[in-house]
């Protein structure tokens, strides 16, 4: 930023990512200068130029011209040139992961005087960050955004003086000798007595033909951040069929004239009360035995039609827009081979929260058998802290100068 120019970040108030980026550079006091693409219609003509014609956002523009597109904040990080690092190479505790399990986990760990890091390779919060609204929270009866309920984690583990990184990935954990050590996307290792792993999921895609090309351009995977592109639409498709798809479809209605719902399942999967919504409202279309094949695109390369089967049938249903839900994919990538994991993904533990690495423990979402729901991560963050805890006591016991 030697220039002393601003950096121009293209999107729109509602769009979390666009948030999570604004809050990044306003962390690392990196001025910029936010514009609106629903309000500058000649910002939006940017952003599609400078996407073969998607509407993807954010588009982060900097001073030196180089631009990133949804940019994760360690990519923005690498831009900048700047150095995100912990200010030590020694803890008791290193949670890997800021959500809401990584976070709670944080906050019981340093209250009892543990040395506490926290690394997140996004904006801590986690996925509860960027949810519209919560209202099955305990405690909040009239219910909270995300953005407020994950602002409260943060403030709440700042008060115990944990120590909070973010947008650092974590490259490899390996145990070395009575500790474990951690290797980030920029090189730096890290030792503590014990690990945490609460890196949460992401949503899973469909992995048919023209489904890469068309993201962003048609296809989503967020109601909350992509549906309010799609007001006056005619037809919206939802590809799923259990609680989260079918919650979206009645967020997306408020959007679009109709929504068709597509379930491979010879039932929908959501709850009774779910389903009676849906099935009660002429606004919905719902297809079971249906299987997606591919999504076909547009002579300006954007969404058009979505090609199924159902009951064996071959047809295509047109829309302006096809949102995917049907489920979650555990973020262990970079576990593969070092942590026991299920087939899915999901990190296998026992019933102490315990991997199969030594002070190695997994909590939230992506521990195998969680049942990912906030409230839920909340819990296993403030029990695996505990087990933590034991673990400390006995390595004492073991090593009492380590």
């Amino acid at each position: 930023m030697e220039s002393g120019g601003v950096v121009r970040v293209l999107g729109a108030n509602w769009c979390p990512d666009c948030k999570r980026a604004k809050q990044f550079l306003s962390e690392l006091r990196v001025p910029y200068e936010f514009i609106d693409v629903e309000q500058n219609l000649d910002a939006r003509e940017e952003v599609l130029a400078k996407n073969n014609g998607k509407l993807i956002i954010p588009v982060i523009e900097f001073v030196d011209g180089s631009i990133l597109v949804e940019p994760s904040n360690s990519e923005i990080a690498n831009v900048l040139g700047l150095e995100i690092s912990a200010s030590k190479s020694f803890y008791d505790v290193i949670i890997v992961g800021g959500g809401p399990a990584g976070l709670t986990s944080a906050i019981y760990s340093a209250r009892e005087g543990l040395d506490v890091l926290v690394v997140d390779r996004g904006a801590l919060g986690g996925q509860a960050g960027s949810t519209e609204r919560v209202d099955n929270y305990p405690g909040f009866p009239d219910g909270i955004t995300g953005a407020e309920l994950a602002s409260r984690y943060v403030t709440h583990a700042q008060r115990y003086q944990v120590e909070l990184v973010s947008g650092v990935s974590i490259e490899s954990i390996r145990r070395d000798g009575h500790h474990v050590e951690i290797i980030t996307d920029q090189g730096k290792a890290y030792q503590a007595h014990s690990v945490v792993l609460a890196t949460g999921s992401k949503y899973r895609r469909l992995e048919v033909k023209g489904e890469d090309d068309l993201i962003g351009a048609g296809i989503h995977f967020c109601a909350t951040c992509d549906g309010p592109f799609y007001k006056g639409a005619k037809n919206l498709i939802v590809v799923g069929g259990g609680n989260s798809a079918v919650e979206e479809g009645l967020f997306l209605s408020q959007f679009a004239d109709h929504i068709t719902i597509l379930q491979n399942a010879p039932t929908l999967t959501a709850s009774k009360l779910l389903q009676d919504r849906v099935n009660a409202d002429p606004k919905f279309t719902v297809h079971t035995n249906t299987a997606v094949n591919g999504f076909v695109s547009n002579e300006q390369g954007r969404f058009k039609a979505v090609e199924v089967s159902i009951d064996g049938e071959s047809s295509q249903i047109e829309g302006e827009g096809a949102f995917i839900f049907i489920g979650l994919t555990p973020n262990t990538s970079f576990l593969e081979g070092l942590v026991e994991l299920t087939d899915r993904g999901f990190i296998q533990t026992s019933q102490t929260f315990e991997t199969s690495i030594e002070g190695v423990f997994a909590a939230g979402d992506v521990r195998n058998g969680s049942t990912k729901q906030i409230a839920s991560a909340v819990g296993e963050g403030a029990a695996v802290s505990i087990m933590v805890r034991g673990y400390l006591e006995r390595l004492k016991e073991i090593a009492p100068h380590h």
